[in-house]
């Protein structure tokens, strides 16, 4: 049996229990020597992180969270996300009510069949041959039928494109779980090789909708005679426990309080910060500098529990009781308008800026910018032409992120380390 660094279970073995074989650019390990390798931390982080050799994939599965289309969808959508976890409907039924709200449609799978479709074009565009399919973890369309459709069409070797920018176990490594999954569940181990885009938190085409957006904020705030000095730039992201942010990223690195998610979304709004505010002075602005802060929301789980702070709500309590007048919301942490933003921050977090008296203005996602679209084109570019790390221009001085992720990175807490493509167990 022989698979590619992405198709890997743990001890070096595959589903069948046979030895695997691991081919990267710079290595090749086979059988007990990948098993010692995938134990031992000194020879496992040996194993090149980036991939640059190119790579003949013939499409791309662009990998969602997946939401509900309707009222009669919307427990059995909790349900999905909750597996495991022994939730009861009635519970459930209690956080529906953003969903109820919005008549049970979360937008997020209309945005993602718009950004499949505007990755469709743009790959076409460029005459990459590579047809692009949709799967979602926790609903309708499932990642297992679109890898079984991506298989019927032809395809062995794909490339998994992720809608998550950064590291933690939910929206990195879990996603590499989905698509093991999608493998076990479609009976294709062996059959279909898989390997997934590294997070791309500082990519251009990523962070460049953010700089426009928060230039475009503040250069409104001018012209409407708002106090920059007064206004406060708070850039959000989703909350996770901080037990999982403490284990996000490689476990060799000392990355700080909040772990590797907690710094790449620092770095990533201390560039958009500062890139905008140039913007608006080379235009002849005169701006002063503008305080921002990182902030979370959308946490959930018992109270008792920690979980990554402050809460947007409470920051803009904070500010407000400080001097503030002003709120720019930039939700840095998501790249479409899904329900954590209509509901956290369109609808809650601005009843807190009405609360507190203060105006609130929100910041746009890339969604289906035309820069976001291109710049995940050019992640998949680079992956098939096996760009060297050195060449893959990055904003920040994190990135390039790692194509093989290390081992123990982005650990669940609750559940342990499952087989995931795309890293070396655990």
């Amino acid at each position: 049996m022989t698979l590619s660094s992405s198709n890997i279970s743990n001890n070096g073995l595959g589903p069948d229990g046979k030895a695997v074989v691991v081919d990267l650019a710079d290595g090749h390990y086979e059988g007990e020597q990948f098993a010692r390798a995938a134990t031992d931390t000194a020879q496992a982080f040996a194993v090149p992180g980036r991939v640059e050799a190119p790579v003949a994939y013939d499409a791309v599965i662009l990998a969602g969270f997946g939401g509900p289309e309707g009222q009669d969808d919307v427990i059995p959508f909790l349900r999905n996300v909750t597996r495991g976890r022994g939730i009861p409907d009635e519970r459930l039924e209690e956080v529906a009510h953003h969903y109820r709200h919005f008549g049970g449609v979360s937008p997020i799978n209309e945005q993602n069949r718009q950004l499949q479709a505007a990755l469709q074009a743009e790959a076409d565009r460029r005459g990459l041959g590579l047809p692009i399919y949709w799967g979602n973890r926790n609903w309708d369309p499932y990642l297992p039928q679109a890898l079984q459709q991506a298989f019927d069409d032809g395809h062995r070797t794909i490339l998994g494109l992720a809608t998550s920018a950064y590291s933690s176990f939910s929206s990195c490594r879990q996603y590499r779980e989905d698509f093991a999954k999608a493998l076990d569940a479609t009976g294709l181990w062996g059959q279909v090789r898989i390997d997934k885009v590294a997070q791309f938190f500082d990519a251009p085409g990523f962070v460049a909708p953010f700089v426009t957006g928060v230039a475009d904020a503040l250069r409104e705030l001018l012209a409407a005679g708002t106090d920059l000095a007064a206004t406060r730039v708070l850039f959000a992201t989703h909350s996770i426990p901080t037990t999982d942010a403490e284990r996000s990223g490689p476990r060799d690195v000392d990355w700080g309080e909040g772990g590797a998610y907690a710094a790449q979304h620092l770095a990533v709004s201390e560039v958009i910060m500062q890139r905008a505010l140039a913007t608006l002075r080379d235009e002849g602005a005169d701006v002063p500098e503008v305080e921002w802060q990182l902030v979370y929301q959308s946490r959930s789980g018992p109270p008792t529990q920690p979980w990554l702070e402050p809460d947007i709500n409470d920051a803009i309590g904070e500010h407000a009781a400080a001097g503030a007048t002003t709120i720019v919301m930039v939700p840095v942490g998501f790249v479409s308008d899904h329900m954590e933003v209509m509901w956290d921050l369109d609808t809650e977090a601005m009843e807190t800026c009405e609360e507190h008296g203060v105006a609130g203005v929100r910041v746009p996602t890339p969604g289906v910018d035309p820069v976001y679209v291109s710049g995940l084109v050019d992640l998949i570019e680079e992956r098939l032409r096996g760009t060297p790390a050195a060449q893959r221009v990055r904003e920040t001085t994190l990135g390039p992120w790692y194509d093989v992720c290390r081992p123990g990175c982005c650990e669940n807490v609750r559940a342990g380390y499952k087989p995931a493509i795309s890293g070396l167990q655990p």
